[in-house]
């Protein structure tokens, strides 16, 4: 990870930056201590590792909706993944006026060095002819080293906007289609330069003997941009912009998405304006390096290409789009495969998201507490030998076994109904369940009797201990005195379910990505990692199912108010 490509460091923290936006992420973390590993490489304080609470990817989030639609201007290079994924088809509207942008093929040179050399001159070159540059960078680390190139040129006014500066980003803007009143200097031949060094270098060297002349004209705004480019924000144009050629678009690198890269040009051209867009590439970019940027070179060289000389080509575009497209697809095809893993744990979150939900309302406890207490009593009969039987039923129920060895043998055996031993030990379960929980409102009440008798009390906190662990609740006096301790019960029982609930759920979360880490293993056993991972999660599910079981029943068996015993 590099710092101010991939993450930034503000007011000693590390922020992530958003790959495709530019923006940062706030309150975003890597997990498995990966964000701990740059806090300690960039010596800010190093904080707490994370754990994941709830995690959905957002293609799970979209469809949870009933209605999906969107509106963007970029969607047609993605319409294979709308279709896939959400089943939406995308219409292509025809612009209000024609577009009068003129989009010009790249412009490639052999080093970075000497592409970003190129970019300079071409700023100061559309600056001087009262154009207004909006520059598009990869990385802030980019934006920042463009920006000191620029300040050696003498165009100290330019404008930044980064991940770092992205409060100002709709001013700066707004901005970025003005001019004003500036100096310059030409040359004999015409061209113009914002540094007088520079003008005489050039006159020298293009149009020999000769004095470069000062001159007062209209200079163009000059906004060096990451990928964000201020989507959103209108960038409107002056009268006398117009008359110089609108708005000029300078990419200083072709994105892995033509998305992106659609977004900076369509920046300029905006409701039938005058502008222009051009990208300016090198060999040792990124995307070039991934398709025959070595016979490029071999080209260059037998052609006798000079430094700073560039290759133009509507087939070197055409080639870039074609790798961009081979990215693309390489990304949605690791999207999917993301989907197809998030699509089991779905089906999960599903379930545990609908049995948090009737603990959080408080509709069907009663129901649920029962339906547990029926799996438990099945699973110890039907799973276990008498005597595992009897210990489980004495760790989780706090209850001796309500039958015999011999009731057990003859019920396992097939010689009595092992369906009228389940449902005798369930009722049997439910007998002590609710004679124990209801001696917690016996208890309370006649504390909580006399105490909303005296008006200077409003709330009042009640201890409740399953015997490992106190949990202190709190309630409106007057409420419990009226409920006569009811509301007391109902409430420690929706405290125990969400508890345990959530906490065998961030259990299973981790539980879940260590499995998707660890199956990519089985592709060595010709097996398809996919396919493990869900006969794998199943499993888990059902032990997860069983421990949040487990933990509420004995839980709820063994509440009871502390009382302090008579001397």
């Amino acid at each position: 990870f590099n710092r101010d490509e991939d993450y930034v460091v503000m007011d000693g923290q590390v922020k992530i930056v958003d790959e495709q936006t530019g923006r940062i992420m706030e309150g975003r973390r890597w997990s498995d201590g990966l964000h701990q590993a740059v806090e300690a490489k960039e010596h800010v304080r190093v904080e707490a590792a994370t754990q994941t609470f709830a995690t959905i990817t957002l293609q799970n989030y979209f469809r949870m909706y009933h209605k999906l639609a969107g509106m963007t201007g970029t969607a047609i290079t993605e319409a294979g993944e709308f279709w896939n994924i959400y089943k939406l088809d995308v219409v292509e509207i025809p612009t209000n006026k024609a577009i009068a942008r003129n989009d010009m093929n790249d412009r490639v040179y052999r080093t970075q060095r000497e592409k970003y050399n190129a970019v300079i001159d071409e700023i100061e070159l559309m600056r001087t002819s009262g154009r207004p540059c909006l520059v598009g960078t990869t990385s802030v680390d980019i934006s920042e080293l463009l920006s000191r190139l620029l300040k050696v040129r003498k165009i100290s006014d330019h404008q930044v906007l980064n991940a770092k500066l992205h409060q100002k980003e709709a001013d700066i803007v707004a901005r970025a289609g003005q001019s004003s009143p500036g100096k310059v200097y030409v040359a004999t031949d015409g061209r113009a330069f914002c540094d007088k060094a520079t003008a005489q270098m050039w006159q020298k060297r293009a149009c020999g003997e000769g004095e470069v002349h000062e001159e007062e004209r209209m200079l163009g705004a000059v906004t060096i941009a990451t990928n964000m480019a201020g989507r959103g924000t209108d960038i409107k144009l002056s009268e006398a912009v117009r008359q110089a050629g609108g708005l000029a678009i300078i990419g200083t690198e072709r994105h892995e998405s033509r998305r992106v890269d659609r977004q900076l040009r369509g920046r300029a051209g905006r409701q039938g304006d005058v502008g222009s867009s051009v990208f300016f590439l090198s060999l040792e970019d990124k995307l070039m390096r991934l398709f025959a940027s070595e016979r490029i070179a071999t080209v260059m060289n037998k052609l006798g290409f000079k430094e700073g000389e560039m290759l133009e080509s509507k087939m070197i575009s055409n080639s870039v789009e074609r790798a961009q497209k081979k990215v693309e697809e390489n990304n949605f095809g690791m999207r999917k495969h993301l989907l197809e893993y998030d699509d089991v744990m779905n089906q999960q979150r599903t379930i545990i998201y609908e049995k948090r939900r009737h603990a959080l309302m408080g509709e069907r406890i009663g129901m649920d507490i029962a339906n547990m207490i029926w799996d438990r009593c099945v699973e110890f009969i039907e799973k276990y030998d008498y005597e595992d039987c009897k210990e489980r039923f004495i760790e989780i129920f706090a209850m001796e076994c309500p039958f015999s060895a011999k009731e057990h043998h003859d019920a396992r055996r097939g010689n009595t109904r092992i369906a009228d031993l389940e449902e005798r030990t369930f009722q049997t379960a439910m007998e002590t369940f609710h004679r124990r929980i209801n001696a917690i409102a016996t208890t309370a009440y006649p504390v909580i009797k006399q105490l909303a008798e005296n008006p200077q009390y409003d709330k009042i906190s009640i201890p409740i201990s399953d015997g490992k662990f106190v949990y202190n609740m709190n309630f409106l006096l007057r409420e419990a005195a009226e409920s006569q301790c009811k509301n007391i019960i109902k409430e420690f029982e929706k405290m125990t379910l969400l508890r345990n609930i959530d906490d065998a759920w961030k259990e299973n979360l981790r539980l879940l990505d260590e499995l998707k880490h660890s199956v990519r293993n089985v592709g060595y056993e010709q097996k398809d990692p996919l396919v493990v991972y869900k006969i794998e999660s199943v499993k888990l599910f059902d032990q997860m199912v069983n421990t949040i079981n487990d933990q509420v029943v004995a839980t709820l068996m063994r509440a009871r108010i502390p009382v302090k015993a008579e001397e």
